[in-house]
């Protein structure tokens, strides 16, 4: 019951009844001619010169090649003068005008198309009327080489549908020719041939134009296939990196984990601190080797599956805080507003984000301090990271970065729709704030 009601539901704006389908086919077809014919006919549309570019014309010399670029001009005016010499032999007076009057639409489209074939139409019954002593009707020879050629050139400059809406309208002037001013002549009537002879040259400019979109569209998918195949090999190139990144680094993180937990036992009797130390370093090496195969693990195999274990939220912001801090860096953490369970995204690339803000306060500036905010609002959750400047500047060799840091930030955020700004701060430290939002619907779990 409710699909009938909608169905019947006329659209808005209007309470006509739904067309049928021969209406719409009917409408569409005058708006096709409409567009094609109608609109902007006379616009400036100048024909762009050949292309040389072909197995043959390219191998001709640069000054030749350039004569022959025009060679569609040449064509078009050489048919344009044969037809103006087919209307003013043995003519004089008013009938030396119809040889203008078959010169000018074939020029014409060379520069406005459409226009052209209006002009040509419209110059038909002229010539008719002033060369009554020649034979052909409702076409005199002039006038029938000069609608033959416009009907072609038009059509190839065109479409396939605009040549079927020009054929149509040729043959209903022939026709309103023969039934209207048909009995006051006795010459051939030549409709047949013009409609016969142009079907078959139209029919063949459609064959042209559907085999050269059938190229483009070839082209184009080569050229997609190409685009695809060189993505592909960037791809497993970049899985073969990842491969021998993943052995290298891999094999060295676990040299430092096995020594930093031997290391102990070859000193006697070490401090406790040393131990301590010595238990970070394994611990850290550990944690990083896991988190690298994990990601690269992704790019290593197709059929690699995400590992079961928890990803790290919030939650777990003190435990990286105190490892941290046990590095040698003074970290604070401020936590405002109603601590509440965000979405798993938000909750990781928060995480992350701090996580790569202090470890870039590691490598830019040691022993500098460093302050975490965490703002639970009503929209989202606001994170802001900033480390005053390191103690003695002048002495100072930071560690080199590859710049992939904020970088990184930025994209999470990004993805997350939020917003971030990292800079300088006035008294020489750096800053990064960041705000996630956080829909209602995700906050209230619904």
């Amino acid at each position: 019951m409710t699909e009938t009601t909608h169905m019947q539901t006329p659209p808005p704006g209007g309470g006509a009844k739904p067309r049928s389908p021969e209406y719409r086919l009917a409408a569409n077809a005058l708006h096709g001619l409409r567009q094609d014919l109608f609109h902007d006919a006379f616009a400036y549309r100048p024909l762009p010169r050949m292309r040389v570019d072909g197995p043959l014309t390219r191998r001709l010399p640069g000054r030749l090649g350039e004569y022959v670029a025009w060679t569609p001009h040449a064509a078009i005016t050489t048919i344009a003068v044969l037809a103006l010499f087919m209307g003013t032999v043995d003519s004089d007076g008013a009938e030396a005008l119809i040889g203008p009057l078959a010169l000018v639409p074939i020029l014409l489209t060379m520069l406005r198309p459409m226009g052209a074939f209006w002009l040509s139409l419209a110059a038909t019954p002229v010539g008719q009327l002033l060369g009554k002593g020649y034979e052909g009707y409702p076409w005199q020879p002039a006038a029938f080489a000069c609608h033959l050629t416009v009907l072609t050139v038009v059509a190839i400059r065109t479409r396939p549908r605009t040549a079927g809406y020009m054929w149509a309208i040729t043959a209903a002037y022939g026709f309103v020719a023969n039934v209207v001013f048909g009995q006051n002549y006795y010459y051939s009537d030549d409709t047949a041939p013009m409609l016969v002879i142009s079907a078959l040259i139209l029919l063949a400019v459609a064959v042209w134009h559907t085999r050269r979109e059938a190229q483009q569209e070839v082209t184009a998918q080569q050229t997609v296939t190409a685009h695809e195949r060189s993505r592909r090999t960037l791809l497993e190139e970049r899985t073969t990196i990842a491969r021998e990144l993943h052995d290298v680094v891999a094999h060295h993180m676990s040299v430092v984990a096995i020594q930093a937990e031997a290391a102990p036992y070859r000193v006697e009797n070490p401090p406790p601190e040393l131990e301590q130390a010595f238990a970070t370093i394994r611990e850290n090496a550990v944690a990083a080797l896991t988190e690298l195969r994990r990601v690269l693990g992704v790019v290593r195999a197709e059929d690699y599956e995400a590992p079961d274990a928890p990803q790290p939220t919030l939650a777990d912001l003190d435990a990286l805080l105190a490892n941290v801090r046990d590095t040698g860096l003074a970290v604070e953490k401020t936590v405002t507003g109603a601590v509440r369970e965000l979405p798993q995204g938000v909750e990781l690339s928060a995480y992350r984000i701090v996580q790569e803000a202090l470890s870039n306060t590691l490598r830019h500036a040691p022993g500098a301090t460093a302050r975490v905010e965490v703002a639970y609002v009503l929209g989202g959750l606001g994170l802001r990271i900033v480390n005053a400047p390191p103690p003695a500047p002048a002495l100072l060799k930071p560690s080199p970065g590859a710049g992939h840091g904020i970088t990184g930030m930025r994209e999470r955020v990004t993805m997350l729709n939020g917003e971030m700004t990292a800079g300088e701060t006035d008294d020489g430290g750096y800053e990064v704030t960041v705000f996630l939002p956080v829909t209602t619907t995700a906050e209230d779990g619904s």
